[in-house]
């Protein structure tokens, strides 16, 4: 990969067992399937990434309403200029440790982790929200490596205007993984661990997504009554009284 065509080329480029320098095909399915498991809340667009090429394809076209653009982007670069200049560095950095993390837990389950933090992006207007960012690979190759991921960007100033500064690599398709990293200027919190359990984390983006307790519990193949306990609880234990505080703090603390 030339490590000039955009800023995170260079971080990268750092693992090589991770980004495949191979061309792929992909199934538009696979981006329906995957998206309707990911946590989104509010004003959202997805795309993905070639990592050989470094293109875009499989927008959603409302990406140029929210940024502005007369025409789909179709280079990364155009996306990481989006990107207010003050939280540049701090996105190279958590690049780097969720990437970092991920060969840590091992390439061959790279499909079924997630990352994600929270950055300031342009609006069309000039002005800057805050953004949800989460990236899943989507297509590897036979080494495991990343061919083209998904990512996926969501408008979270209605919840939050307040950057966390953490990055997190979560488990999917039934892997249970959460790991934190403190990039604030926080003391950093050693071994940190997700306050809820594995089912809490997985109604917690269901709950954010607007679904109702018979919703969830058709979801999950549970009981009403077992997903109206798991929302006591996640409430309890964020220390909120009701949905639309309990996914901001969610938010804010990384959990989401």
């Amino acid at each position: 990969m030339e490590s000039d065509n955009h800023v995170l080329a260079p971080v990268w480029e750092k693992y090589p067992e991770i980004f495949s320098p191979e061309k792929a095909l992909v199934d538009a399915d696979d981006i329906l399937q995957l998206i309707s498991e990911i946590f989104v809340v509010g004003n959202y667009y997805y795309y993905l990434i070639d990592i050989m090429t470094k293109e875009l394809s499989h927008h959603l076209p409302n990406i140029c309403d929210i940024h502005g653009f007369d025409a789909i982007p179709i280079h990364l670069q155009q996306i990481i200029d989006l990107i207010h200049p003050e939280d540049i560095q701090f996105v190279l950095r958590a690049e780097e440790l969720c990437y970092g993390k991920i060969v840590q837990i091992g390439a061959k389950h790279v499909k079924s982790l997630k990352s994600g933090y929270c950055f300031r992006m342009r609006m069309a207007d000039g002005s800057y929200h805050l953004f949800h960012h989460q990236a899943v690979s989507l297509v590897v190759d036979k080494q495991n490596r990343i061919a083209k991921s998904l990512n996926i960007h969501t408008d979270i100033q209605h919840l939050t205007q307040q950057n966390n500064y953490i990055a997190t690599i979560i488990g999917i398709n039934g892997r249970t993984d959460f790991h934190q990293i403190d990039l604030s200027t926080r003391p950093a919190k050693h071994g940190q661990k997700s306050p809820l359990t594995k089912r809490e984390l997985e109604i917690l983006p269901l709950i954010a997504k607007g679904l109702s307790s018979t919703a969830i519990a058709q979801r999950l193949g549970i009981s009403v009554q077992t997903v109206r306990v798991h929302r006591k609880n996640i409430l309890k234990k964020t220390e909120t009284t009701t949905s639309g505080s309990m996914i901001k703090k969610c938010i804010e603390e990384g959990l989401l």
